[in-house]
């Protein structure tokens, strides 16, 4: 077409159809959900594929990505809302916080952000754990940017690095990867990745940016629990981590029992990241709540309210994943995945460079995994040997870099710590950017070894 060959013109229609989705996203303000949607349509049609194919690949992509990523969804913000309001994740950094004493509270922040994290999405931790930099500022007279970088780097590390969080949970239904195997790899990249960004660098940017909190958001948010009324400490952890637990539990049966044992069968069955989520969930009801003295009413409420945000999010993966599977089905895949191998790029490298790019142009870490896990899952036939949760992790790593003024993010801290668009840039995008790169570092170092 065109003069040109089959592959060279279905190369250029990907890069036409992301550059769209790009401008659609960024420049018209369409919702991702929308724009996700007509870039699928578009790639399906340009391409040449019959209408009942793309309507096809398009709905299976869809259900195929919500089928299990829209029940993880709603089983882990079910599980944070019950932690956050029974004051659980107060406890988790109350505890940190006095153990690690004033002199190291920003590397408690960051302890307290990594666990608290795990079943949050990033925007509710921050919410729920904003609070707490106001009042250990308040009580310390610790700079806000010393508390709040560390704090915002355990986060956005989990966020991005480790299941049950939506970005990885999705890369690891496209490249086929173990859950177990990338929770683990996950927690050994994103611990000291968020301890470099986090305690590290905050501890150094605060020496030019202190930061003067908005004293009206201090004085409205800035309200101290009184311990005795929140959940103790071990059965926060206990509760918050059993899902960690099973899955990994699972993968070890895997490994050293063989098929057929009837342990290796059940530990199959609790360790699926929704049977595991499943009985967390349950057992909150009863730590969070029952044991809390919360009615059942209070607890069916605060599980209703959990849902409505997650819509949104829900709906931009669930179209993320039928724009992948049109970029398989159309052949695009296949002729991305030659080019690399020809090229002889890392794939690695190369999941980590294409979620980067689409992270910074589209400001959404979502779009960026989802697209650059479709776009570089050809890949993993064509090389022997990939090893698929560092693709994973590679990914997660990638959307985060570089956060910017067309990130909801970026807003969210510039508002909170009441810093300029410069002060953020230097605070918030760098810490994004040090997250982003130094993960890919632990990543390729990890590669060495499995």
């Amino acid at each position: 077409m065109f003069g040109m060959s089959h592959e060279t013109f279905l190369l250029l229609d990907a890069v036409v159809t992301v550059i769209g989705l790009i401008v659609l996203i960024t420049k018209f303000k369409l919702h991702p959900f929308l724009a996700l949607i007509i870039a699928a349509a578009f790639l399906g049609l340009t391409s040449g594929m019959p209408i009942g194919t793309i309507i096809k690949a398009f709905q299976d992509g869809f259900g195929g990505v919500l089928g299990f990523v829209g029940i993880i969804l709603a089983l882990g913000t079910m599980l944070g809302k019950m932690m956050a309001e029974s004051g659980g994740a107060d406890q988790i950094a109350q505890t940190l916080i006095r153990a690690f004493g004033k002199d190291k509270v920003q590397w408690a922040m960051m302890f307290a952000a990594f666990l608290v994290g795990i079943p949050l999405f990033f925007e509710i931790g921050f919410v729920l754990l904003i609070p707490l930099v106001f009042i250990v500022a308040r009580r310390t007279g610790v700079s806000i940017i010393k508390i709040g970088i560390p704090l915002l780097a355990g986060l956005s590390a989990v966020h991005g690095l480790v299941p049950p969080h939506p970005g990885p949970l999705l890369a690891i239904g496209v490249f086929g990867a173990d859950i177990g195997k990338t929770i683990l790899y996950g927690l050994i990249v994103a611990l000291p990745t968020a301890i470099i960004a986090g305690p590290i660098y905050g501890t150094f940017i605060a020496k030019h940016i202190p930061g003067h909190p908005n004293q009206e958001l201090v004085d409205q948010l800035a309200r101290e629990s009184d311990s005795a009324e929140l959940p103790s400490f071990g059965i926060t952890l206990v509760t918050v981590l059993l899902p960690v637990f099973l899955m990994l539990l699972k993968t070890f049966a895997d490994v050293v029992l063989p098929d057929g044992n009837i342990f290796r069968a059940f530990m199959d069955l609790i360790g699926h990241p929704i049977s595991a989520l499943l009985l967390a969930l349950l057992l909150s009801l009863y730590t969070f709540g029952y044991k809390q003295g919360i009615g059942s009413n209070q607890m069916m409420k605060w599980l209703d309210a959990s849902l409505a945000p997650t819509a949104a999010i829900i709906l931009i993966i669930g179209a993320g994943g039928g724009f992948k599977q049109m970029l398989v089905t159309s052949g695009v895949g296949d002729v991305i995945g030659h080019m690399a191998v020809n090229a002889q790029i890392s794939p690695i490298l190369l999941a980590w460079l294409v979620a980067a790019v689409i992270r910074i142009a589209t400001g959404s870490a979502t779009v960026a995994t989802i697209t650059g896990a479709g776009i570089v899952v050809p890949v993993v036939g064509m090389i022997p040997g990939v090893n698929r949760e560092l693709l994973v992790l590679a990914t997660g790593a990638g959307s985060l870099i570089l956060s910017h003024v067309n990130d909801a993010g970026f807003w969210l801290v510039k508002q909170y710590f009441n810093m300029t668009v410069a002060e953020t840039f230097k605070t918030w995008t760098a810490m994004e950017t040090i997250l982003s790169v130094v993960g890919l570092g632990f990543i390729l170092l990890l590669s060495l070894f499995v």
